[in-house]
């Protein structure tokens, strides 16, 4: 047999890349310039129909944004102000950036539980510097294209992080939804204080936090549609702009007994009115007394400057693939957007944002054609820090809570466990053991944990694939059937070697013994040394090593590593013809013909 190796693997590329460089210098500029700046592509073919659909569906979002700005203050431990703070500039730099007309970014629940410890012990001021960070962060991954490393982070330990992140956000605000006052630090916390304090439970406030959870609910189950008669029309509007429905009627209600010097209900309070300074994030600041400088900061930040980026990354493009229903997505250009939108965004005292899954879902569901829609709700948002916010001091403590529960009870995902008990068991280990570290530690701890174990766990695979032999009789000659599921790399070499030699020794078999190479593209050197062992082995038990049906890449690896092995490859469609004469090759070819 004679192999031959092209070596001009740029034969068939050259033509292309000479194509590429006689492309005018302009041309390049503007390809560029369309891929990294998207508005520059779909601005110019803009209409006036997709103007009003953009308006309705931004209003809609600004309705559903403000609300979920306040409440997640409110969780990250921020002065409420702030939740309209950061739920602005983020709709206006995607606008020019974003490449994924559904995605509104802002601040999310996840995004303030991991702000929250920084806030409380620190400072508001940490929030907004961890935003700028997290931007620099985001903004060089995606011009670098790195990317590609938030794929090693698997599905079971991404839903174990968000169930856990639901379940902690949800059990913070129980205290809250029951009038009793006071702040939590995590889940086991969280359910003591409730337990401990039943006794200072407030009728009112909680009343009012289950009549607005009841209502939630009920407004979602409502069966409007977009496209039927105005009464539909009106149901569907009521259902997408349920929490911003709630919100008001509490506030209306604080208000009315307000009048009436009787305040039934525990309020969020004053709010600071007017829009934020546009100035430069703080590189020092004073707490307690305690003066620190940008290194200081940076240090007290700690892994927060690694976990709150990957976090924001995963949200954000999940969410983005998620409502591209088809469509190319650039997870780079995503990437880029998401992280200008934070350096933007601690100009005007943001805490981390990223993409929000209930508000893209309504921008969505509301139709919207364009990332114009951002402007619409941008602006709505800015409306509110100027001109509302002396009516949100009315807002009833315990409708926010019901707010953010009701939320945190949809982004929860228990139907994954049953889903992996069917599919594959072993997913279950990092999930359940990712969910139990972010709920008894903390979400940045159990987030590593869970990413540890899913990579030893892919180690171990790998270092011990699936592996079938048996004995079987063709055509009257006894021969032991060997086939890995998986191509091979060096930490199985020696596993496949000594699961051979053990099941022949088990079985004093000397039948010879066939290596089905159909799952195997590609194996290394050391399992090509470890085959070249396992076949002296055979030999001096007087057995035939043949390799049946490899690729010409893993036939070229062993036939490479010793030229002065017999190595027997045989190709047939079925083991019946296996062992006729023409379809076996010895081989005793030097390395260099290779």
């Amino acid at each position: 047999m004679s192999l031959t190796v092209n070596n001009d693997i740029t034969s068939e590329r050259t033509p292309l890349l000479r194509r590429d460089m006689t492309l005018p210098a302009n041309s390049r500029l503007r390809d560029c310039l369309l891929k990294k700046i998207p508005i520059l592509g779909w601005l110019p073919l803009y209409s006036w129909s997709k103007l009003l659909q953009d308006s309705l569906a931004g209003l809609t979002v600004g309705l559903t944004a403000i609300p979920q700005g306040i409440a997640y203050a409110v969780v990250a431990g921020l002065p409420p102000q702030y939740g309209l703070y950061s739920g602005f500039m983020g709709c206006f730099v995607y606008l020019i950036f974003g490449s994924a007309k559904d995605v509104t970014v802002g601040p999310t629940a996840i995004m303030a539980l991991l702000v929250q410890p920084y806030v409380i012990n620190l400072g508001v001021d940490f929030a907004v510097l961890l935003c700028f960070l997290t931007g620099c962060i985001i903004t060089t991954m995606g011009i670098l294209h790195i990317g590609f490393l938030v794929n090693f982070i698997s599905m079971p330990v991404i839903c174990g992080f968000t169930n856990a992140a639901a379940l902690i956000i949800a059990a913070s605000q129980f205290h809250t939804l029951f009038g009793i006052e006071g702040r939590t630090e995590n889940f086991i916390d969280s359910i003591i204080k409730v337990v401990l304090n039943i006794q200072k439970v407030k009728l009112w406030d909680t009343l009012l936090g289950l009549v607005c959870i009841v209502a939630l609910v009920g407004l979602k189950l409502l069966p409007g549609s977009r496209s039927g008669n105005i009464y539909r029309k009106i149901l569907w509007l009521l259902s997408l702009g349920r929490n911003a429905v709630v919100v008001i009627a509490g506030i209306v209600l604080a208000y009315i007994f307000s009048t009436y010097n009787y305040y039934p209900f525990i309020i969020t309070g004053q709010i600071a009115e007017g829009l934020p300074p546009f100035s430069l994030p703080p590189f020092s600041t004073v707490y307690h007394n305690e003066t620190y400088n940008f290194l200081d900061m940076t240090k007290e930040l700690g892994g927060s400057l690694a976990s709150v980026p990957l976090i924001a990354i995963l949200e954000s493009i999940a969410i983005a693939k998620a409502f591209a229903k088809g469509r190319a997505l650039d997870a780079n250009q995503e990437m880029l957007a998401l992280g200008l939108c934070n350096i933007f965004g601690s100009f005007v005292k943001s805490m981390p944002v990223t993409g929000s899954f209930t508000r893209t879902a309504v921008n969505y569901a509301s139709g919207v054609q364009t990332p114009m829609g951002g402007i619409v709700t941008g602006s709505l948002v800015l409306l509110a820090c100027g001109l509302l916010t002396s009516a949100f001091k009315f807002i009833p403590k315990s409708t926010l809570a019901a707010v953010i529960i009701v939320a945190m009870y949809y982004m929860l995902e228990f139907q994954i466990f049953v889903v992996l008990w069917r599919t594959k068991k072993v997913d279950l280990i990092p999930l359940s053991v990712t969910l139990a570290c972010c709920l008894l530690f903390s979400l940045e701890y159990g987030m590593v944990i869970g990413i540890v174990l899913n990579l030893i766990i892919l180690l171990y695979l790998t270092a011990r694939p699936g592996l079938s032999i048996e004995e079987n009789n063709v055509d009257g000659i006894n021969i032991i059937y060997v086939s890995p599921e998986q191509s091979l790399s060096f930490p199985a070499a020696e596993y496949l070697r000594e699961s051979i030699i053990d099941w022949c020794d088990r079985k004093s078999s000397t039948a010879p013994v066939i290596v089905d190479g159909r799952y195997i593209h590609r194996i290394d050197a050391t399992v090509a040394k470890n085959l070249r062992l396992l076949q002296l082995d055979l030999e001096a038990r007087n057995q035939k090593l043949i390799f049946w049906n490899w690729c010409e890449s893993a036939k070229n690896t062993v036939i490479s590593f010793d030229n002065n092995l017999t190595i027997h490859f045989k190709e047939s469609s079925s083991l019946a013809q296996l062992f006729s004469d023409n379809n076996e090759y010895e081989l005793r070819i030097p390395i260099s013909s290779v």
